[in-house]
């Protein structure tokens, strides 16, 4: 593996980000948007409860840990279509460049962009509405860890399936994250949905964040072995997603589908 490579793709996201405002934007309004929304209205809930339960944590902490997923999602496909929309693609592999070497450069670009949001998302929870990390003590931490793993899963998979389908199925991928919401339990417990749900909620791994997340919040102890279990399917779904990656590039170039590479082709 050539770092230089890897840095190479990186630095092309920069000069990309630099150039054009209409690019940096995107990366902080949405996720200020959504945190000053849910902001406010755990406050409202703080004020008109009659319990004393503070809604700061279980909610907003909630949509803060989605939208960090959501940004490293779009993080990586996001600098993957820069290179579809521009024609690059091909470019890109006509030099030595590897598929684990590109896939390398997407990741880290993704963590790149993505921590800006994050810094925003941070700020504006912490000083706007008093959220504090310390909530959750050490357990933040892998919180984080396997809704990143899970990110960059989404944003691999979702990266191969525009390279099969066409650039214009890149419309398939902006819904990923809202289908997947209501079987992870962001706001409320899985226990909640129907038996079917619950038993797609299993297999993704940021059901178990959330589902320690509200037991933390409720003075409860997480289960270890339920991050364990998350961050293990993770694990499994970033090799599925790279293979998956790998396995539609090379019947991309078999195919001939490559070269017709177009804004157009969808099949």
């Amino acid at each position: 593996m050539n770092f230089s490579r890897i840095y190479a793709v990186v630095l092309r996201q920069y000069y990309l980000i630099r150039a054009s405002l209409s690019r940096l934007l995107p990366l902080f309004i949405w996720v200020a948007v959504d945190i000053v929304l849910w902001g406010f209205l755990t406050r409202y809930l703080n004020s008109v409860s009659s319990v004393s339960f503070n809604f700061v944590p279980a909610m907003l902490g909630a949509v803060l840990f989605w939208d960090f997923l959501v940004r490293i999602m779009q993080g990586v496909t996001m600098a993957f279509f820069e290179d579809v929309w521009a024609r690059n693609f091909l470019n890109l592999f006509s030099t030595p460049i590897s598929i684990i070497e590109y896939i390398s450069g997407l990741i880290l670009s993704s963590m790149a962009t993505s921590s800006i949001g994050i810094v925003v998302m941070f700020v504006l929870a912490v000083v706007v509405f008093g959220f504090s990390f310390l909530t959750y003590g050490v357990m933040v931490i892998p919180f984080l860890i396997v809704l990143f793993m899970f990110g960059i899963a989404l944003g691999i998979a979702a990266c191969a399936l525009v390279l099969r389908l066409g650039p214009a199925a890149e419309w398939f991928i902006w819904p990923i994250p809202a289908i997947i919401s209501p079987f992870v339990g962001v706001l409320y417990p899985v226990s909640i949905l129907p038996q079917w749900m619950q038993f797609v909620s299993r297999f993704l791994p940021p059901s178990y964040v959330f589902e320690c997340l509200r037991a933390i919040v409720l003075g409860q102890e997480a289960s270890g072995s339920s991050l364990f279990i998350g961050a293990g399917l993770a694990a499994v779904y970033i090799f599925l997603a790279i293979a998956f990656f790998i396995f539609t590039y090379k019947h991309a170039v078999r195919t001939g589908l490559i070269a017709r590479y177009s804004a157009e082709n969808i099949g």
